[in-house]
């Protein structure tokens, strides 16, 4: 063998060595100690979060969102509580929910719980590790860690939840040991409070069920709220660790979510940043409430009326940040198309008809950024 033939066995050697050890994920990384954040994590400058459009962060960091109080959703103050859910869907994309009735023990065990899986040994954790989408329980990092260029700084751990299978729930983790009583309990509470929020959602544009009966214009097959309460769950267990140079990545890239609603539960520790009016904010946390976006598929059941909104994740290099993101849509091998109810000259059909074997065909495919995918559902 050539000195130069050597060398380069040496090089893909390295190499290899130093992506299996990315694939392990980033709690691996920072548990054998870094002092500076590798290549593999180092996004380009135009990409960095220091960085807005190529000029300098947005001045104002925070954003309040919309506050959404659940309870008077549910009282005599509904029709009050409907126009400012309607406000929040057709300006931010998103909103806090406050008053949701989960039981307060319920939302910070789940958070505990998750903390705790984190801290499992990278050998329990490893148990779980798949690059298979399709796999109903998934350990994983970054965003997608098959086609991703350059990783974000983050672990997850993905669990179908609905439907969920009598022998899928045995493979969820068992350690810590109370995780799966835990995550099953929180992913009923949120599966209830997923169905009760669309029935406002869809009341706000005028397809409250009461109305589908008086119109005529939909049979049994097309009742949403049904083929909404048989749909799918998907919950991601998210962890963000310190990063020692936070200016040079992101835990989650510029994104929209692909279903209906995404709930999303997190600590105390900043990080989500939505895009409004063209900059990026950063969202105050709010104590034992939900941040709720819409997602791809509702903007194309809503005909465009209420659009997914690009939001990402910044990091920091003091505390780690756990946040548990619940998100809902219909079945799997349903059809999401806009509503023929939202549909007229004024407002033709935008969107094509999608599924979900669609978006995880085009995600695995290709590298996935910002809206991409539900540009490619758009009708010209």
């Amino acid at each position: 063998m050539s000195p130069a033939m050597g060398t380069t066995t040496e090089s893909k050697q390295e190499n290899d060595s130093s992506e299996s050890r990315y694939q392990k994920g980033v709690k691996h990384l920072c548990d054998n100690g870094i002092s500076k954040v590798p290549n593999k994590y180092v996004l380009p400058v135009s990409e960095r979060p220091s960085l807005d459009n190529g000029g300098p962060i947005a001045a104002e960091p925070n954003l309040k969102l919309p506050v959404i109080d659940f309870a008077e959703l549910q009282g005599s103050n509904r029709s009050q509580v409907l126009k400012s859910l309607t406000n929040a869907c057709k300006d931010y994309g998103f909103f806090q929910l406050v008053n949701h009735g989960i039981p307060s023990d319920t939302v910070s065990s789940m958070i505990e719980a998750s903390q705790r899986f984190f801290d499992l040994p990278m050998e329990e954790r490893a148990k779980y590790m798949t690059s298979d989408m399709y796999s109903p329980v998934r350990y994983g990092t970054s965003f997608n860690q098959t086609k991703d260029g350059v990783f974000c700084w983050r672990d997850f751990l993905k669990l179908i939840c609905h439907p969920l299978p009598v022998d899928v729930l045995p493979h969820w983790p068992s350690s810590p040991e109370d995780f799966r009583r835990l995550a099953t309990t929180y992913s009923k509470e949120t599966k209830h409070l997923f169905l009760t929020l669309m029935e406002a959602i869809l009341e706000s544009l005028g397809l409250n069920r009461y109305a589908k009966k008086k119109t005529g214009e939909a049979d049994d097959d097309d009742n949403i709220v049904e083929k909404l309460q048989d749909g799918s769950q998907l919950m991601v267990v998210n962890c963000y660790p310190p990063c020692p140079e936070p200016e040079l990545t992101l835990g989650m890239p510029p994104h929209s979510d692909y279903g209906f609603l995404t709930l999303v539960l997190q600590d105390d520790i900043q990080g989500l940043q939505i895009q409004f009016q063209g900059k990026w904010f950063t969202v105050e946390p709010l104590t034992n409430s939900f941040v709720v976006n819409i997602g791809d598929h509702l903007e194309i059941f809503s005909n465009g009326q209420y659009r997914s909104v690009l939001h990402r994740v910044v990091v920091n290099s003091a505390k780690r940040r756990i946040s548990v993101a619940s998100l809902h849509s219909l079945p799997l091998q349903c059809m999401v198309k806009p509503d023929p109810r939202l549909i007229d000259q004024e407002n033709p059909r935008r969107y094509k008809d999608t599924d979900f074997s669609t978006f995880l065909d085009y995600i695995s495919s290709c590298e996935p950024k910002r809206k991409n995918f539900l540009e490619s559902r758009k009708l010209s």
